[in-house]
């Protein structure tokens, strides 16, 4: 290790962070086991909600957080997913042999639009007043507050946001932090819960969601006749660290680009995408011929699929296994990225590659179902409105 000029400490090579911690809260359930159990069961986490449409009158499919949680940890659901997540990531990294004592830890949460249904509320319900405590559950510092207050963690502790590719634009943030020196490790929380009628109605709009078709008509990412994404929700929880023997993955390295082109559309020459998925193999220093596994930002969008058919080919020259679980666990917005990421690295422990269905006439390299695993690390790309695209590159231990 180098010294780090910041901080008077030891800078930490990146390929030492892994993750050793694993917490979640899904479409699926409140728990990690909830969600491997239903990507092996390959049946969506989504379900017929009412209360959509124009007039309110109407059903839609979405993946929404069922009510649960402590309500001391918030009003809201987020608050309470935060909680149930970074909890169940810190217990199962001290199962596996973590210890904070002695060592910085420091807390990134990465959201796109906070707790949508709570502000909501506040305003329409309650007027915009409340009790200064109650109020205070509101802001995005306070859950990561509570976190740290609950650990004793002494690290830096902020909210990064990158719209859809936020997940993984957090663990890049962890990746600098300690790539810096100025952590030993990090709780990276990934949380959205924004699956509300109102939210959904946009994304409708805009020819990105679908409501009214059950996941697997609707959502067919690298198969023919995709129409859109399913709604979802999702917190989860990855406990950074170099401290335990047996973590379930390594993070290698990853990059972040801007497509610098529209709001919402992907720039169709893809060139920046494409860039993203090479700078991260450079960081992460392995070849594109090394890499097993392309996972997918999968959205089903037309956009979508012909931007990562591209960078699949481009890069890739079409090589790896793609594995896709959007149409199982929903689009989950701003922690899209971070449940995949989970999925990737609880495939890595338990020998088996976590993918969608096939449905329809698909790409070659399209895995039907979950899959034996294979050696070789995985490239999870996303992308988010914005022009933001973000690959994490993850491989076995």
């Amino acid at each position: 290790m180098t010294p780090d000029v910041l901080t008077g400490g030891m800078a930490h090579p990146l390929d030492s962070m892994s993750i050793a911690g694993i917490g979640v809260v899904s479409g699926y359930g409140w728990g990690r086991e909830f969600l491997w159990q239903g990507l092996m069961g390959g049946k969506p986490a989504a379900r017929l909600y009412p209360g959509y449409g124009p007039g309110r009158d109407e059903h839609a499919w979405v993946g929404r957080i069922a009510d649960g949680g402590d309500p001391a940890d918030g009003t809201g659901l987020f608050g309470r997913a935060v909680h149930v997540a970074a909890t169940e990531a810190i217990a199962d990294a001290q199962a596996r042999g973590w210890r904070r004592e002695g060592r910085t830890v420091g807390l990134v949460h990465a959201f796109t639009l906070g707790d949508v249904a709570d502000w909501r509320d506040f305003y329409l319900r309650d007027g915009g007043h409340r009790r200064s405590r109650d109020y205070l559950r509101l802001l995005p510092s306070t859950p990561i507050s509570v976190v740290m207050q609950e650990f004793g963690f002494h690290g830096p502790a902020m909210n990064v946001s990158a719209a859809c590719s936020s997940g993984n634009v957090g663990l890049l943030t962890a990746a600098m932090w300690r790539a810096a020196g100025l952590v030993d490790d990090v709780l990276c929380i990934t949380t959205d819960v924004s699956a509300t009628p109102d939210m959904l109605e946009h994304f409708v709009n805009m020819g990105a969601a679908v409501g009214d078709e059950d996941p697997f008509t609707a959502c067919r990412p690298f198969q023919e006749n995709t129409l859109g994404f399913t709604m979802a929700e999702a917190s989860v929880a990855l406990l950074l660290t170099d401290a335990v023997a047996s973590p379930y993955a390594r993070v290698l390295g990853g990059a972040m680009t801007n497509d610098a082109f529209h709001v919402v559309s992907v720039d169709p020459t893809h060139a920046q995408i494409i860039a993203c998925a090479e700078r991260a193999l450079t960081n992460a220093g392995i070849d594109a011929a090394e890499v097993a596994y392309f996972n997918a930002h999968g959205t089903g969008t037309r956009q979508c699929d012909a931007a990562e058919r591209d960078v699949l080919t481009t890069v890739f020259d079409d090589r790896p296994a793609v594995t896709a679980l959007k149409p199982l666990v929903g689009h989950c917005q701003g922690a899209s990225a971070a449940i995949e990421v989970a999925a990737v690295a609880l495939s890595y422990e338990r020998g088996i590659a976590a993918s969608a269905p096939i449905v329809a006439p698909a790409h070659p390299r399209l895995l039907n179902g979950p899959t034996p695993m294979i050696d070789g690390p995985t490239l999870k790309l996303s992308m988010g409105m914005g022009g933001n695209n973000a690959a994490v590159i993850l491989a076995q231990v």
